[in-house]
Formats: structure tokens, C-alpha cells, sequence
């Protein structure tokens, strides 16, 4: 997959088909709700390993009964298709 930076139309349409995850200065943000710090982290771990498997890695909050990501791609500046591609996989972990 390329890292090309998106479009800011693309981003929309993009962004349209996700859940939840909203396009904010070249990042993309969702907060997720859990009923406890273990789900938590268990859930921070599971899309962790997801992130190092494609060598992408989000910024991630997290604390009792939250995880908090942010994804970008650093090295274009704003969003690629790479950053959707880990969001939508993020949230099939739910």
C-alpha cells in the first residue's frame, strides 16, 4: 500500500465509512469505553500488536475504562490510506 497523503476530500469519504473515528489536523481520533482498566489495556494490547504487525504505529491514551487513538502518518505529514486501513482493523477488534 502506498503512503501517499490524501486529499481533504478524500479524507471525508474515507472517514464517512468508519465508525466513530473523526479527521482532525491530519489525524485520525476515536475514543473507545470499556467497563474497567483491564479491558482497557487488554484491548490496547490486542490493536498494539495489530499496529507492530503493520509496522504503524498510532499514539495511544489510555486509562480506567478508556483507550484514546490517534493515527497518522508522520513521515507524509496527514492521512494515507495506511491510516484507515489500521482504524478500520482497530475496530473490528470490538
Amino acid at each position: 500500500m502506498t503512503r501517499e497523503r490524501l486529499t481533504e476530500d478524500e479524507i471525508l469519504e474515507r472517514v464517512g465509512q468508519l465508525s466513530g473515528w473523526n479527521a482532525v489536523d491530519g489525524t485520525l481520533r476515536k475514543r473507545f469505553e470499556f467497563a474497567n482498566f483491564a479491558e482497557s489495556l487488554a484491548f490496547v494490547n490486542r490493536a498494539g500488536e495489530l499496529a507492530e504487525a503493520a509496522d504503524h504505529h498510532p499514539d495511544i491514551k489510555m486509562g480506567w475504562g478508556y483507550a484514546e487513538f490517534e493515527i497518522t502518518t508522520h513521515d507524509r505529514g496527514g492521512l494515507t490510506a495506511l491510516d484507515f486501513e489500521l482504524a478500520g482493523k482497530i475496530d473490528r477488534l470490538g
